[in-house]
C-alpha cells in the first residue's frame, strides 16, 4: 500500500481562517459565544499516513466567531472511534494553524491502540488504523482556565488509515518511591523517601530495590508511589506481592492501603522489576532489625548479624532505636568508627547502611562510602526513624 509522508500534508493544507462579526466595532468588540468551529479536512486523508515518516502534523481550523478575533487556545484531540469514548488531548497551541509533533501522536496513539486492546505488545505493531481528530477551543483567563462561554468543539475528521509503529519509552524501574499512610496523617506532604540499595539497580534499568524502616499502623496502614500525590498510581495491597517473615503481618486495610495486623515497627523493602509494560513489586516485610559492625561493636568484628550487636526496637512510631553500648573509637578508618545498618535480603550490610551526622539520620543509599564518626566508651547510638534524626550519646 502506498504510503503518503506527514510533511505532504504539510503540503496540502492551508493557512487556517479567522472570522469575526461584522457588526463589531474595532474600539467595543462583543464578546458572543461561539456556534460554529470549524476543522478542515485535509485533501489527502483518505490515504495512507506514514506517522513515523515526519515530525509534524499540520491542520488548519477556523477561529471559533467570538465576535471579534481573539487569543484563543486549541487542543487538538485523537481517538480511535468516532465517539470519542477514549481519546487522548495533545499540547495546546495557540493558532489556528495546528502543527501537531508527530512523536506526540505517535505516542498518543500507541497508549489508545494497547488501552483499546490490552493483550497486545509491542511485537504486534504496526499497526494501520482509522484515527478521529477534533479540536477544542476556549479563551483563557489569566489562571489559564477556559473564560466562561468561549468554549467549543469543531466537528470531528476521520483520517482513513494511518500507520503506526509501537512509539513508547522503555519502561524503567522507578527512580525513587514515596511512603504515605497513618504514620504521617496520609499527608504527602509529611511522606517519606524510600532509600534505594546501593547497587541494587540494572543497568539496563528494569529492577531497582528501595527498603524503610517504617511504622505501619493497624488502622490506615501505607502506600507508595513515585510521585508524592493521590494521582491514581500509588501502590496498596492488591498491587503487591508480599513476602518476608512478617508476611502474614500485613492484610488489607480500607480503600487498599497495606496495613498491619498489629501496629509497629516494620523493615520494608521494594523490589521493582519490569515485566513487559508492567512493574511488578514484590515487597517484604521482615522484623525491624538494625545492627552494629566493625570496631565500635562489642566484639570489635565486621561478620554480619553478630550476636549482641542488635538494636533495641522501640514500642511507638516516635520511639528510638537503641544500640548496643559502643566501643570507644576515634572516627578513623584504621583506629575504628561507628557503623550501623539494616539488612535488606539479598545485599551485603554496606549496601544499606546510614549514620547520623549533626542530629540528622543519612542514609547511604546510591552515595559513596559515608564520612566516618567515632565513640566515646559506653556511649549508644540513637536513631529515630520517624523524623530520621539521631544521636550518640552515653543515656
Amino acid at each position: 500500500m502506498k504510503k503518503i509522508l506527514m510533511s505532504a500534508l504539510m503540503l496540502l493544507c492551508g493557512v487556517g481562517l479567522f472570522t469575526s462579526c461584522d457588526s463589531d466595532r474595532d474600539d467595543n468588540p462583543t464578546l458572543q459565544s461561539p456556534t460554529t468551529f470549524v476543522l478542515n479536512t485535509p485533501a489527502i486523508a483518505g490515504n495512507t499516513l506514514d506517522i513515523a515518516s515526519s515530525s509534524k502534523l499540520v491542520l488548519t481550523c477556523s477561529q471559533p466567531d467570538y465576535g471579534y478575533p481573539a487569543y484563543t487556545a486549541y487542543v487538538a484531540e485523537v481517538s480511535l472511534t468516532e465517539d470519542f469514548n477514549d481519546y487522548e488531548a495533545l499540547p495546546a497551541q495557540n493558532s489556528a494553524r495546528l502543527e501537531l509533533d508527530g512523536n506526540n501522536v505517535a505516542v498518543a496513539l500507541t497508549n489508545l491502540v494497547l488501552r483499546a486492546n490490552p493483550e497486545m505488545t509491542e511485537e504486534d505493531f504496526p499497526v494501520d488504523i482509522p484515527v478521529y481528530i477534533r479540536v477544542h477551543a476556549s479563551q483563557l483567563t489569566y489562571g489559564g482556565t477556559a473564560l466562561e462561554g468561549t468554549s467549543i468543539y469543531s466537528n470531528t475528521i476521520k483520517l482513513q488509515n494511518v500507520h503506526l509503529e509501537f512509539s513508547l519509552p522503555p519502561v524503567e524501574a522507578p527512580a525513587q518511591l514515596n511512603l504515605v499512610g497513618g504514620f504521617c496523617g496520609n499527608d504527602w506532604n509529611k511522606a517519606v523517601a524510600m532509600i534505594e540499595v546501593n547497587g541494587s539497580r540494572a543497568e539496563d534499568q528494569t529492577t531497582a530495590t528501595f527498603w524503610r524502616m517504617i511504622w505501619i499502623d493497624d488502622q490506615t496502614g501505607v502506600k507508595f508511589n513515585v510521585e508524592k500525590a493521590f494521582d491514581g498510581n500509588e501502590i496498596g495491597f492488591d498491587g503487591i506481592n508480599i513476602e518476608g517473615g512478617l508476611a502474614d503481618q500485613i492484610e488489607a486495610g480500607n480503600d487498599g492501603y497495606i496495613k498491619a495486623k498489629t501496629a509497629g515497627w516494620f523493615l520494608m523493602a521494594v523490589k521493582a522489576t519490569v515485566n513487559g509494560r508492567d512493574l511488578i513489586y514484590d515487597v517484604t516485610f521482615n522484623e525491624p532489625e538494625v545492627w552494629l559492625i566493625g570496631k565500635a561493636t562489642p566484639t570489635g568484628e565486621w561478620n554480619e548479624l553478630m550476636e549482641g550487636c542488635k538494636f533495641e526496637v522501640p514500642t511507638t512510631a516516635d520511639g528510638e532505636f537503641k544500640s548496643p553500648a559502643l566501643k570507644a573509637t576515634p572516627g578513623t578508618e584504621d583506629g575504628g568508627c561507628v557503623r550501623a545498618y539494616v539488612k535488606v535480603p539479598g545485599w551485603d550490610w554496606w549496601r544499606s547502611e546510614f549514620m547520623v551526622f549533626d542530629g540528622k539520620l543519612v542514609y547511604r543509599g546510591t552515595g559513596g562510602d559515608q564520612d566516618r564518626v567515632g565513640s566515646k566508651e559506653g556511649e549508644f547510638l540513637f536513631l529515630n526513624f520517624g523524623n530520621d534524626t539521631g544521636r550518640i550519646a552515653d543515656k
